[in-house]
């Protein structure tokens, strides 16, 4: 199996860091936003656009590209920055984030942003729009992937699972999930509020393919797409342990930032840890 090597995986680790900034900064100008599930979803993001997403940043609507359904629409933050670093538009727009007329809302809008190819934000719903792409280019005949990044909190969604249902029955084995566990939803934790373990023998038992990984390790996400991408007959869904707020000590694994920019003072010690200005 193919493998990052460690030139790679240090190019890919400062891309994230600049996302990392991106996203700090333009919630900070925004006066509100989502950091804390941005910052978790941050290096699978620059995994399946730098290394492993088939898309041109010039042509937008290209038929042939992979799909991205952030299926955690408010972690819009970290997919704008991810897109900005690509070239889809300019980096100095990310600090229009949330501003009335900008390209860039709060949940992605698929008729206002270029590369956006979902538009999201009702959580749970994600994972329904990306099986419909999928059956799509099943019928089409066409080969795209498609990608989705769910949220720990939306797997108590009940359409969730109905998708889970649909896309094990119809064997979308182009349909690759990510499940971004960090563990924290907007009231508190996900094992609190309502448990969603065991997660992994739940979506084994609903006929996908599971991994597990370290959903910061660059290598292994890389690792577990490629796994991912030689299954055949059923889709996958990789549970990814991340930390909310990754990369920012005083946001990391804290549910204060769930929905919440940092102030110009908190700006200033992230961006300092950062290594950004």
């Amino acid at each position: 199996m193919e493998t990052l090597n460690d030139d790679r995986i240090k190019e890919l680790k400062e891309i994230a860091r600049r996302v990392r900034i991106y996203v700090v900064k333009s919630t900070n100008a925004a006066g509100s936003g989502h950091p804390g599930g941005s910052l978790s979803a941050t290096d699978m993001l620059t995994v399946l656009y730098f290394e492993i997403m088939d898309h041109k940043p010039d042509e937008p609507d290209w038929e042939e590209r992979d799909r991205l359904v952030l299926s955690k629409g408010h972690a819009a933050p970290a997919l704008y920055g991810v897109l900005a670093e690509s070239g889809y538009f300019p980096i100095e727009e990310l600090m229009t984030l949330r501003a009335l007329g900008s390209r860039l809302q709060g949940h992605p809008d698929m008729r206002k942003t270029p590369g956006v190819d979902a538009s999201t934000g009702s959580l749970g719903q994600g994972l329904s729009i990306a099986c419909g792409m999928s059956l799509a280019s099943n019928i089409d005949r066409k080969n795209y992937r498609i990608f989705v990044i769910c949220g720990d909190g939306e797997m108590q969604s009940g359409q969730i699972w109905e998708a889970g249902m649909f896309a094990a029955q119809y064997k979308l084995d182009n349909l690759i999930v990510f499940l971004d566990r960090n563990q924290l939803q907007i009231d508190g934790s996900t094992e609190e509020v309502v448990s969603i373990e065991p997660i992994v023998s739940k979506w084994k038992s609903f006929g996908w393919h599971v991994q597990e990984i370290d959903g910061h390790d660059m290598g292994k996400i890389y690792e577990s797409i490629q796994k991912a991408l030689e299954v055949e007959g059923k889709p996958s869904m990789i549970v990814a342990h991340t930390v909310k707020g990754k990369g920012v000590t005083f946001m990391e694994g804290s549910l204060a930032f769930h929905g919440k920019a940092a102030n110009d003072e908190q700006l200033e010690i992230a961006l300092k840890e950062l290594g950004g200005k």
